[in-house]
Order: C-alpha cells, then sequence, then structure tokens
C-alpha cells in the first residue's frame, strides 16, 4: 500500500512537470503583449526569457522531490543521498524565491503607466511565499533527516 502512494507522489511530480512546461510554451502566444507579434518575436523577449531561466530552479526542484520519493519508495530515506536531494530541493526554492522577487521588482519598476501590475505583484508575492515555505521545509526535513543519518552511521560503527 506505501508503495502504491509514493508511485502515485511520483507521477504526480511528472505530471506537475508537463503541466508546468505545457504552461510555459503555450501561455506567452496568449499573453497581452503578444497579439500582434510573430512566433520568434514571442520567445525572444527577454521577460519571457527571464521566466525559462528562473523555470529551471522550479524544474530541478521537482526532479529532485520526484528521486527523494524514489529514495523513500527503496526504504533509502535514512541516506545521504537523500539528505542531498533535500538540500538541493531547499536551494532551488531560495533561488526561484529570488527570481520572483526579482521578476516582481522589474515589473513595478518599468510598467507602462497605463498598465496595472497589481495582479501580477499578488501572484509574485503568493509565490515568493509558497517558495519561501518550501525551503524552510526542506531546510528542517533535512537537518532531521541528516541528524538521522548521523545516528544512524554511529550506530553502525559501535556496532
Amino acid at each position: 500500500m506505501k508503495s502504491i502512494s509514493i508511485v502515485f507522489l511520483q507521477a504526480a511530480t511528472v505530471l506537475i512537470g508537463i503541466v508546468a512546461l505545457a504552461i510555459l510554451i503555450w501561455f506567452p502566444l496568449v499573453e497581452g503583449r503578444a497579439t500582434n507579434l510573430d512566433v520568434f518575436s514571442i520567445y525572444v523577449d527577454p521577460f519571457i526569457l527571464y521566466g525559462y531561466a528562473a523555470s529551471i530552479a522550479f524544474f530541478v526542484a521537482l526532479y529532485n522531490a520526484h528521486k527523494l520519493l524514489g529514495c523513500i519508495r527503496q526504504n533509502k530515506v535514512f541516506s545521504s543521498n537523500a539528505v542531498k536531494r533535500l538540500k538541493n530541493i531547499k536551494i532551488c526554492a531560495i533561488v526561484l524565491s529570488i527570481a520572483i522577487v526579482g521578476a516582481g521588482l522589474f515589473v513595478k519598476l518599468s510598467h507602462h503607466q497605463d498598465d496595472d501590475p497589481a495582479g501580477f505583484l499578488a501572484m509574485c508575492i503568493v509565490t515568493t511565499f509558497v517558495s519561501i515555505v518550501v525551503a524552510t521545509a526542506a531546510a528542517i526535513f533535512e537537518k532531521v533527516l541528516q541528524n538521522a543519518v548521523d545516528m544512524k552511521s554511529e550506530n553502525d560503527l559501535t556496532i
């Protein structure tokens, strides 16, 4: 039963990745500034390219979450590999929150007077908060898991 739920969570991470990639490809085509642009001009927009660069941290964190679930499924949760995966998730969440804050500041400082960036800035605030929560949770789990791995290695040495 436990293995089925972990496989389900791994499938969910893959599905989240596919949906996020589809949104990254589809959204620039329907975004407001793209109405009069050709396809090449849409995808070389600096802000779109910044979004793609920032999404790398999201996909790396998703990959590490998928691999961490694999460690759990193989009963290798108390390993240095699992600690490394949590550390990578923490770093990716921090990088992603910094990138989101950067995008929010860019839009706030450079938006046109006729535009209202309140919706975008609200989304920036919420996603930054979520990224910080993920980074904090990963840091706590990393510390707890590292302590457990250290205790396990000490017990293995004394036996």
